[in-house]
């Protein structure tokens, strides 16, 4: 990407100061209330209350968490770090993978003991669930989780204040959202929006149309959306101004986008004109939706960074058939040969599962065979666990469980020495890093290769939110390590 002037002092200062809350995990994060804390004492400044938020699951889950912060900052509420110092806990869920209403369960328990605790030092503590576990369960969980104050579906969270305010006005009366509004949820957030560090998610479509046959998402996010092109350029430009150096753009199916006769190649060229946007990308992908458009946005456009999550799920024609895919194998490698056709140095990530009802021995060698033909730069692969409601949950054809657990544990082990291998390729290349936040030791920062990789850095006068090359000195097991080349940009 372009080399950019460096930072003024002040945007420099806020990236720096919000570095720990930019880290990414996938799974389970447990955080703040991002930057939105309170300043209590103003005239007219509603009480200061304590947030906890948990997020599970994926990057959208994330920023909704992010937006669900923003909209409960102006009713007082700041960040706990623990749940003990909570006024309000909110658990913002995922429905993908097994077990997934059980563990919301568990939590929800752990925290009832608190908030009884609470109580009976006089106070109070608002439980709150939101997200796909929310939307699937709804009055369920308040059957069995009466304790609860707001149960709110993904679809509904901008509702979340007044939601909030009937619970401080009317304890013991739980609320309910489970609706997919007429209104869209975008149009109703709020318009400012702080940038939680050099790098910011950015929801630009929700919802699925696909109805793969093991995937609950079409039923918790509802069809597809897309907002408006104007809106997310002006949210990429306020994040922009804001220090974020950095976007990447969220969808359960990003490249299905689609607003005024443009798709989302038109948007990135749009995004890439933005000062200070250095980095875009866009995640998750399905196959169907990759067009011509979009293979040559890799090629032509420099701050389309050469990463691509794109989901495959298996190597076998029969199982994507009884997935409802939509695509073949040989489809889904001529996408690949096109996309390294135009930027032959693009890191392909993807998602597999195994053990789908019905795979049998000979379906899981092509899912073994698919996976080293391409050569993922990474990929995460998940045992079939069936979604209720959906139709591969209502197949008898189940795969046997020691018979699934094997066939992980095989790809697994290939996919893991792939990223080895594309890891190993980077050793002695010179890289432009963006760093998102401080190590774990002293002087130490983490950043990001234009590959998604994660770069360990010391020494170098480096800041957060600095862009500069790095020579790559060595891969471990989960990322890179190397050595500052020059002064950052």
């Amino acid at each position: 990407p372009r080399r950019r002037a460096r930072r003024g002092a002040g945007a420099r200062k806020a990236l720096t100061a919000r570095a720990d809350m930019a880290k990414r995990p996938l799974v389970e994060r447990s955080d703040a209330a991002s930057a939105m804390t309170v300043r209590p004492g103003g005239k007219g400044a509603p009480p200061a209350r304590a947030l906890y938020l948990r997020t599970y699951g994926c990057q959208m889950n994330v920023y909704d968490s992010e937006r669900m912060a923003e909209l409960l900052a102006p009713l007082g509420y700041r960040a706990a770090a623990a749940p003990e110092d909570a006024d309000m806990a909110l658990i913002n869920t995922c429905h993908i993978r097994e077990k997934a209403s059980e563990k919301v369960y568990s939590e929800l328990g752990r925290l009832r003991v608190l908030q009884k605790a609470k109580a009976a030092a006089g106070g109070r503590m608002i439980l709150a669930v939101a997200g796909c576990v929310a939307q699937a369960e709804g009055a369920e969980m308040l059957r069995r989780a009466p304790f609860v104050d707001i149960v709110l579906g993904p679809g509904s969270y901008h509702r979340l204040p007044e939601m909030v305010a009937r619970a401080h006005r009317a304890a013991g009366a739980p609320a309910l959202d489970t609706d997919f509004p007429a209104v869209s949820k975008f149009d109703s957030l709020p318009e400012e929006r702080a940038a939680p560090g050099p790098s910011a998610f950015l929801a630009v479509q929700e919802g699925c149309d696909k109805f793969c046959a093991f995937c609950v998402v079409p039923y918790t996010r509802g069809a597809e959306e897309s907002r408006p092109l104007a809106r997310v350029a002006a949210e990429a430009r306020r994040l922009a101004a804001g220090g974020a150096r950095a976007i990447v753009l969220l969808g359960q199916n990003v490249n299905a986008w689609r607003a005024g006769g443009r798709g989302l190649a038109e948007l990135i060229a749009e995004l890439a004109r933005i000062d200070g946007v250095d980095r875009l990308r866009y995640t998750t992908s399905h196959p169907v939706d990759m067009t011509e458009a979009l293979v040559r946005a890799h090629a032509e456009i420099p701050q389309l960074m050469p990463s691509l999550h794109l989901p495959v799920q298996s190597g076998s024609d029969r199982v994507l058939a009884a997935m409802n895919r939509r695509h073949t194998r040989g489809d889904y490698l001529r996408i690949v040969d096109r996309l390294r056709a135009a930027r032959p140095d693009i890191a392909l990530s993807s998602d597999f599962i195994v053990g789908h009802p019905g795979e049998t021995d000979r379906d899981f060698a092509d899912t073994l065979a698919l996976a080293e033909e391409v050569g993922f730069a990474g990929a995460f692969a998940f045992r079939y666990s069936p979604r209720p409601g959906t139709p591969a949950a209502a197949r008898e054809d189940r795969v046997p469980e020691e018979a699934a657990r094997e066939r992980l544990a095989a790809l697994q082990a290939a996919l893991a020495a792939s990223r080895r291998r594309f890891d190993r390729a980077a050793v002695g290349r010179m890289l432009p890093v963006l760093f998102e936040r401080p190590g774990r030791h002293p002087g130490q920062l983490v950043g990001r290769t234009p590959y998604m990789q994660a770069v360990h850095v010391s020494g170098g006068g480096f800041e957060v939110g600095d862009l500069a090359p790095v020579r790559i000195a060595a891969a471990g097991a989960n990322s890179l390590s190397g050595t500052a080349a020059e002064a950052p940009g």
